[in-house]
């Protein structure tokens, strides 16, 4: 067992990411649109006055639920090319089936931390409009699109990889 510490926000405390032989890596472009929000919120943070409080109000929503997704909600799909360009997968298929039924398990907690977020965005985006930061508005729009994306495509697909993998009885 590795541990890697990994300190990316101070907003966001420490980041401790232990490594278990983990062979699933979460996409590349995924990764890096996480690490793009939250060098956005910590910038949103800094601003000060209303905008800057509002943003520490979604920093604090919304760092728990990173952590979550990025432990179990998206590194099956790191798979998701490889099975559909009919690789051999069955070295991680146990790994995804895993990880997409922790989802499938705390799928409605995810979504609600998607409504409490997006109501945090909502206070931040009003608090933006009223001190004309429009750095701080656009984040609230790409943040907000990608929890959209989160719900109408990346859950799913999670979950149906999962059940993919399950049902074509790659995992023994």
């Amino acid at each position: 067992m590795s541990v890697r510490i990994v300190v990316s926000l101070p907003l966001f405390a420490l980041f401790v990411s232990l490594d278990f032989g983990q062979h699933l890596e979460i996409p590349a472009a995924l990764r890096a649109e996480h690490q793009e929000l939250h060098e956005q919120l910590l910038e949103a943070t800094r601003v000060g006055g209303d905008t800057g409080k509002a943003a520490q109000k979604v920093a604090e929503k919304l760092h728990a639920h990173f952590v979550a997704e990025e432990a179990f909600a998206l590194p099956p799909l790191g798979l998701l090319k490889a099975v559909t360009e009919g690789k051999d997968t069955r070295a991680e298929a146990d790994q995804a089936i895993s990880l997409s039924e922790r989802l499938e398990r705390e799928y409605s907690k995810m979504l609600a931390e998607h409504v409490a977020i997006k109501k945090a965005l909502a206070e931040l985006d009003l608090a933006a409009r009223k001190e004309s930061r429009r750095e701080q508005q656009e984040f609230v729009r790409k943040l907000a699109l990608h929890a959209e994306t989160e719900e109408t495509v990346l859950y799913p697909a999670t979950l149906l990889l999962g059940r993919y993998l399950k049902l074509v009885g790659q995992k023994h």
